[in-house]
């Protein structure tokens, strides 16, 4: 290996360089930010107030809206202070700790949108057994394995960098800190980490999408075998919002993590496809195409505004 010095942080280099761009680029995804947790907070308020919503399909999408909360939160503030900030800097620490937070919270909501598809396809394809398929304890039980299953995963990848050594060149060449940037960055062997990530990831959102594409096939052959056409338009509204959010998430998110990193503007920007623009998409998406979401904000803002 040579002799080199360990470095004990790293500089984020962000979005830009150009500090008249930084200003605005901060203007921007203050904003982004604040709609993101504007629009996914009143969706979880209103998903809990009214009782209208207390119905699988609404639980998971309440948990959808703290995810989002949770995911846009990991990366988001940091990348507000590098831009009004002359060192950019992160302890490696504090890197790895938000690499594994992305990959948690990341992989906790690609579960989480395959277990909605599949809350879908009882809905539509089973309606008669819908209240015994999707029962409370199974809706609970879905949302913590979801958790559970994505923080192990994110162990499995994050605990291996810990043991790495980074030298020399400490420059991470994205607004955040993700495992394929930072293996980069190592002066260390780290074919075994790149393997492990990439089959982790490849099973999980092989997974993953099984689960959705099997869901929204049989759901697809449902809505094509009834007769009515205002039938088909129902049944189809029903999951085209969520439908529409899968195609926004797991295409960015599968070319982040599949294509080899190589620093390229494309690498930041499908990470801030899935990571801060979805996010803030949900909650638009999900409440501009959904009338009882909609009837249950005007009810909402109608108590308040009396």
């Amino acid at each position: 290996m040579g002799n080199f010095s360990a470095v004990s942080e790293f500089i984020l280099l962000g979005l830009s360089a150009d500090a008249q761009v930084q200003a605005v680029l901060f203007v921007l995804f203050l904003v982004i930010y604040l709609l993101t947790l504007t629009g996914n907070s009143m969706m979880l308020l209103v998903v809990m107030a009214d009782a209208c919503l207390h119905s699988p399909m609404y639980f998971f999408l309440g948990h959808l809206s703290f995810l989002d909360l949770c995911h846009s939160s990991v990366s988001v503030p940091k990348m507000l202070e590098n831009f009004m900030s002359k060192t950019k800097t992160i302890p490696v620490g504090g890197c790895l700790a938000q690499a594994f937070f992305v990959f948690a919270t990341g992989g906790t909501e690609a579960l989480l949108l395959a277990v909605m598809a599949y809350d879908r396809y009882a809905a539509i394809c089973h309606p008669l057994l819908y209240g015994q398929m999707m029962n409370n304890r199974l809706c609970e039980g879905l949302v913590w394995g979801s958790w559970g299953l994505a923080i192990v995963d994110a162990l499995i990848n994050t605990l291996p960098a810990v043991n790495l050594d980074f030298c020399d060149h400490r420059t991470v060449h994205h607004y955040n800190c993700e495992l394929p940037s930072l293996f980069l960055l190592s002066c260390s062997d780290v074919s075994t980490n790149i393997t492990v990530l990439t089959w982790s990831f490849v099973i999980h959102a092989f997974g993953t999408f099984l689960l959705v594409f099997s869901s929204y096939g049989c759901i697809v052959s449902t809505i094509l075998s009834i007769s009515s056409t205002t039938g088909r338009s129902k049944a189809f509204s029903t999951c085209s919002s969520h439908l529409t959010v899968v195609i926004l998430y797991f295409g960015s998110s599968c070319l982040r993590y599949l294509l080899p990193a190589s620093g390229s503007p494309w690498e930041l920007i499908f990470s801030l496809q899935y990571s801060v623009i979805t996010p803030m998409l949900n909650p638009l998406i999900y409440s501009l195409k959904n009338k009882e979401v909609k009837a249950a904000m005007k009810k909402m803002f109608g108590k308040y505004c009396q």
